[in-house]
């Protein structure tokens, strides 16, 4: 599990990159990138974590994301037969002084927004998703018209809610990008057994004490948070391959029942054995 930093290329003849269902529903891809990035996913029920927000989505979901928010694949662990878009369009798109002009003052206040993440619904989650998925197949200069109708379309919605995600460290140099690619790494080979902070912390050459700061702050999240949410991630991929509750506790690294259905009720809002029956097991 790695904060990967996303490399991300505008489309030949365009200014931003479509991606059509990726499939991704296997990987844990926690990232980030500069670019603002809008995702639409239909006919699955999966995890909505942005930052340092984390709930359920059910049957679909839509999300405005603004740029450098670390964020996991909306498709990770769904085992349905989904539809995914992804836009992503770098946010020097709105530098350009013809974009100041007063006809795209809602939108200009929409990415404004969305620096913190947008999750909408209704009947604005609807339209725009039905938008999405005919982009990829209209010419150059008709598909940037049709975002343009999206933001509209958005920027005027108020059926959203926001997620107030934050951005990674502005500081986020090499020597700190290497750190932590080796403490997630750490995390991917250790998460069944017990980890012990003082351990990963001489990993990353600091004291406890500098380590729990440090993590913080280019995560905008606790060690012990991290490891719980990442732990049942895992546990959820085994409920939905067939593990009773007891299995997925121990196996994805708990050390009780009772701590176990109590963090799994934190991440998601729902209980292991609910999870489990509402996804077909029982």
């Amino acid at each position: 599990m790695k904060l990967a930093r996303e490399q991300i290329q505008p489309d030949t003849n365009s200014s931003f990159h479509i991606l059509l269902t990726p499939h991704l529903n296997d990987t844990f891809f926690w990232h980030y990138h500069p670019e603002y990035e809008i995702v639409y996913i239909e006919g699955a029920n999966g995890t909505r974590h942005v930052g340092d927000h984390i709930s359920r989505y059910e049957g679909s979901d839509l999300v405005f994301i603004g740029p450098n928010i670390p964020h996991l694949n909306f498709d990770y662990g769904v085992r349905t037969d989904y539809r995914k878009v992804v836009v992503q369009l770098n946010e020097s798109i709105l530098s350009n002084q013809f974009w100041q002009a007063p006809e795209f003052s809602q939108i200009a206040r929409l990415f404004e927004q969305a620096r913190g993440g947008l999750s909408f619904y209704g009947q604005t989650k609807q339209t725009v998703g039905e938008q999405l998925h005919q982009l990829a197949d209209l010419p150059a200069f008709e598909r940037i018209l049709a975002l343009l109708r999206i933001f509209q379309t958005l920027a005027q919605s108020q059926e959203y809610s926001s997620l107030e995600g934050k951005p990674v460290s502005s500081a986020y140099n090499l020597k700190e990008e290497q750190r932590l690619k080796r403490t997630y790494l750490f995390i991917e080979e250790n998460y069944g057994r017990k980890i012990d902070i003082d351990e990963v912390a001489a990993l990353a050459n600091l004291t406890k004490a500098a380590f729990c700061r440090y993590f913080k702050r280019m995560t905008g999240l606790t060690f012990t948070q991290f490891v719980n949410q990442y732990r049942v991630n895992q546990a959820q991929n085994l409920l939905l391959a067939g593990s009773n509750v007891t299995e997925a506790c121990f196996a994805s690294g708990f050390e009780g029942l009772s701590y176990f259905n109590k963090i799994f009720w934190r991440v998601t809002g729902e209980n292991p054995l609910g999870f489990r029956k509402k996804h077909g097991r029982v």
